[in-house]
């Protein structure tokens, strides 16, 4: 892919391709807006998480709690599938711009709520916005940054979830106690629109693919059916005993039918290839959401962690996200095959440690070091995989991969927590250490086979 002068007599020896990093002066406004975007999106996600308890009671609205959470994923899952289809057709630009303006929008109408369903409405059209943004960004990274330079831009991303990640929480519960929850969504968007003006000069470079990707019938019903199907599962979360079954089973079933439909053929059977990739993406991001929504639980009930050192705990996962993902785009020297082996190998034994957190005689620092290795994995396979994609995809493709990988992930993820969670309701009155072990049981089998997936992807053997 071409982004400068095609003449290479015209480019010194410093300014060549392999001498340039993702901060030189032609990438820099690029990649220091999307890092900022993506920085935003995820403070906004965990802050709104700590938020919501407060919001719920004040605004007598926790009839409908899970669907604060549940509502912005359907949506973000419709905006993923619009997303894929204008950035093939029309390039990045219309979807990412369109996307912003949906999310800013859904935050100031969230912030100035005054009663519940008003809230919900500004969540939706936020997750809307949020599902157009982030296969825009991809598509972005595709056409902008030659193949050697997207390991780093995807580790740069990773940081920018990380920093969220570490003081998201504590700063939303600081801004919840001291200035009020409604800062938590009204600040967001004076902090994302300056960052996504740097993105104006890299959207203007890049021209419309020539081709066309044919698009399969039906794709936008299949997308409103699996996203009616995530917020059912959120719903069925809410429920116990025959209630819960009922909604589950026809929500995981709208969840697993439709959603096949917008994946690439063959990725839940893992043939070889794209399927593999996406599919990997939703096993590990599966298999590490999964651990971590029960490992603080776990920290408290099993061995008596305050929440703050429960939290703290947690965060060893991000550090070791970050550090893999830095690895992988920065110092590895191996291929990205063997980085998929390895991160899927570490994700299965730092899953098994940190699932030892489930008996109260294991001592707490062996199951952060689980947790730690587990982050190390995940941070190995996330950025490789994203790359791999955009790789194995033609300029017309990328927008359908991209959203793609994170349509996967994101309808794993709440397959495994509705599972995970309703496995959890229905034996703990059991026993407390059956269902903590198993919910760990289900992580450690998802990253097993996501070791088995990996050598499915047709990866690349050489450096």
């Amino acid at each position: 892919m071409n982004v400068g002068t095609s003449d290479p007599k015209l480019l010194d020896a410093s300014a060549s391709p392999a001498a340039e990093g993702i901060l030189a002066p032609r990438y820099r406004a690029a990649t220091l807006g999307m890092v900022a975007l993506i920085s935003l999106i995820a403070f906004e996600a965990l802050a709104v998480t700590t938020a919501m308890p407060t919001v719920a009671r004040e605004l007598d609205g926790l009839r409908i709690y899970a669907l604060a959470f549940g509502g912005v994923l359907a949506t973000s899952v419709i905006g993923m599938v619009i997303s894929g289809r204008w950035s093939d057709r029309r390039g990045p630009g219309p979807a990412m711009w369109t996307g912003l303006a949906g999310f800013v929008a859904g935050l100031l109408v969230a912030g100035f709520a005054h009663a519940m369903p008003m809230l919900l409405m500004g969540r939706l059209v936020q997750g809307l916005g949020a599902g157009l943004l982030s296969p825009a960004l991809y598509v972005i990274v595709g056409r902008l940054y030659p193949d050697h330079l997207r390991p780093k831009v995807f580790a740069s991303f990773s940081a920018g979830w990380v920093v969220p990640a570490l003081i998201g929480p504590a700063v939303s519960g600081l801004i919840v106690e001291h200035i009020g929850w409604r800062w938590v969504f009204l600040g967001v968007p004076l902090l994302a629109l300056p960052a996504a003006l740097g993105l104006r000069g890299a959207l203007r470079s890049l021209d419309p693919p020539v081709a066309h990707n044919d698009e399969r019938p039906g794709r936008m019903l299949n997308a409103i059916g699996a996203s009616m199907g995530a917020c059912a599962l959120f719903l069925a979360g809410q429920e116990h005993g025959w209630r819960a079954v009922a909604l589950l089973v026809p929500a995981l079933g709208a969840l697993i039918g439709c959603g096949r439909q917008l994946l690439p053929p063959g990725t839940l059977r893992a043939a070889r290839g794209l399927p593999s990739v996406v599919g990997l993406r939703g096993l590990v991001a599966s298999a590490f959401f999964g651990a971590e929504a029960f490992l603080p639980l776990a920290f408290s009930r099993q061995h008596g962690l305050s929440p703050t050192w429960s939290g703290l705990a947690i965060s060893v996962g991000a550090v070791g996200w970050f550090s893999g993902s830095w690895y992988q785009g920065h110092l590895a020297k191996i291929s990205r095959q063997a980085l998929l082996n390895r991160g899927t190998g570490l994700m299965a034994i730092g899953t098994i440690i940190a699932g030892l957190a489930t008996f109260a005689a294991t001592p707490v620092t062996v199951a952060v070091l689980g947790w730690l290795t587990t982050g190390l994995g995940i941070g190995m396979v996330y950025g490789t995989v994203s790359t791999l994609a955009l790789s194995m995809s033609a300029p017309h493709e990328q927008g359908t991969n991209a959203s793609a990988l994170q349509l996967c992930e994101s309808l794993a993820v709440a397959a495994t927590l509705a599972i995970g969670g309703s496995l959890f309701a229905a034996l703990l009155n059991v026993s407390q250490t059956m269902a903590f072990g198993a919910n760990f049981a289900i992580t450690v089998a998802l990253a097993w086979l996501a070791n088995v997936v990996a050598r499915r992807t047709n990866a690349p053997n050489q450096v």
